[in-house]
């Protein structure tokens, strides 16, 4: 999509103008309306075809470039699939029962959210993969956050923020491996100048999560054990239960592919849940598509555990799908390009560049919702920028992260702000100002740049 040929030419306030708007609406219709995502970007999408039509663009065209656009998240939603199936066979397998379960014992409302921040930082720096750490370990972490009335927006904050930390920094991670090679820089040397201004972001994250958990549990808090022991009588805790997870990990260290790690894990799942509860086979592909839906005596229970499958995700899908539309819609016209001249013709300083190269990691996420393209256009626009002010390439491939990797998931109609809304039920206007390890990445990296420190000369 990155590649699409622009069919008309905008002047710069003509494109800032429409970018305006374009985010005026998004704003007002989730935030102040409470619309769900889908109806904002049809109203944008038809705006869009109106103004290309206005400017004599062919339909075709117009309409080819929404296919482009939808077309660029394919592989996006494949996975999405396989998640479905793989949280819905962890469920039936116990996997994700006994995460809680056990995660109740280990895990207090004293420092909850920086426990849980801890954690998912190590199974996201483990597996390279912030979706999939979302929708396993987060979903167990929201489950005890929602059973020990804790705060789900700074649970979910938390669960991003370590999700995202082990997207950026591990050597398994797809957009890790995608920022070092646009730029030609070795991937262990970037993951090494990432530490400049990710360990900073830890340390702030680790003790602004410690500060606001709870120091007391409240006497209106559930009683845990009477949960756990509500746990234990599904005949979903198991000691083998934990087998899939490792095998997740093995299979990401042996750099599986995504979708075969997956479907690997689902099948896994599916014959661990044999052990303790046999199922027919219409059973089981009932529950791979539609969810798992418990049938317990304790409503909280059912509620915990109701998740997965592969209609679970038709609403992130769709989401997904018209996102990327309506980004094609914006090459096709244009309009993204106009932008991006304009930024470049003003980078004349290490500073302006710097600043230049998060700032447009921030408006791709926020305009088109997809954390590679972000990466990609960014670093096809900056790679000589940096050369022309003296900047090693790794400078480059860092700031692509900090304001591109870790931005996606607050933005509430990206391809992972979707995604965690409807794996953890909470909206991302609601985590935005918790997630603190994903808003200091753009932060600092400017700060850093400003400052002239743990910058590389070529």
């Amino acid at each position: 999509m990155f590649h699409a040929e622009a069919k008309t030419t905008p002047g710069f306030l003509e494109a800032l103008a429409i970018v305006t708007i374009i985010i005026g609406v998004m704003s007002a219709s989730i935030i102040a309306f409470g619309a769900p995502p889908h109806m904002p970007i049809l109203i944008i999408i038809t705006l869009l075809l109106v103004y290309g039509l206005s400017k004599k663009v062919a339909f075709s065209d117009l309409q080819q470039g929404m296919i482009r656009g939808a077309q660029s998240g394919l592989g996006a939603i494949f996975i999405f699939f396989f998640i479905g199936t793989l949280v819905s066979s962890w469920l039936i397998g116990g996997t994700i029962p006994t995460l809680i379960y056990y995660g109740f014992s280990f895990v207090t409302p004293s420092f909850f959210f920086a426990i849980v921040f801890v954690i998912t930082c190590i199974i996201g720096l483990t597996i390279g993969s912030s979706l999939t750490t979302v929708a396993t370990v987060g979903v167990a972490f929201i489950s005890m956050a929602s059973a020990m009335d804790l705060s789900l927006a700074l649970t979910a904050g938390a669960i991003v923020s370590g999700a995202f930390f082990g997207d950026k920094m591990s050597p398994l991670s797809d957009t890790t491996n995608l920022a070092s090679s646009i730029v030609g820089v070795d991937l262990f040397e970037h993951i090494k100048n990432m530490a400049w201004t990710t360990i900073p972001a830890f340390v702030i994250s680790f003790v602004a999560y410690a500060l606001l958990s709870p120091t007391k549990v409240d006497s209106a808090v559930m009683d845990i054990s009477a949960f756990q022991t509500a746990l234990r009588d599904t005949n979903l805790v198991h000691w083998y239960a934990f087998l899939p997870l490792v095998l997740l990990v093995i299979l990401s260290i042996k750099k599986v592919p995504a979708l075969l790690t997956l479907a690997i894990g689902t099948v896994f799942g599916i014959v661990l849940s044999f052990l303790h509860d046999p199922m027919s086979m219409t059973a089981i592909l009932d529950v791979l598509f539609g969810g798992y839906t418990p049938d317990t005596p304790n409503e909280e229970v059912n509620a915990l555990l109701k998740r997965g499958g592969i209609a679970g995700m038709f609403f992130t899908i769709t989401l997904v799908l018209l996102a990327l539309s309506m980004g094609g819609l914006l090459f096709t016209l244009g309009i993204v390009q106009s932008i991006f001249a304009k930024i470049e013709s003003s980078l004349k300083t290490a500073r302006s560049v710097i600043t230049g190269t998060a700032i447009t990691g921030i408006g791709i996420n926020t305009l088109v919702g997809e954390q590679y393209l972000a990466i990609l256009l960014t670093g096809e626009t900056f790679r000589d920028q940096y050369k022309k002010v003296g900047l090693a390439p790794k400078n480059l491939a860092r700031a692509m992260e900090d304001a591109g990797t870790v931005v996606n998931p607050l933005v509430p109609w990206s391809v992972c702000g979707i995604f965690i809304t409807d794996m953890l039920g909470v909206a991302t206007v609601d985590y935005f100002p918790f997630a603190f390890f994903c808003l200091l990445g753009p932060i600092l990296t400017i700060a850093f740049g400003w400052s002239g420190k743990t910058l590389t000369k070529s």
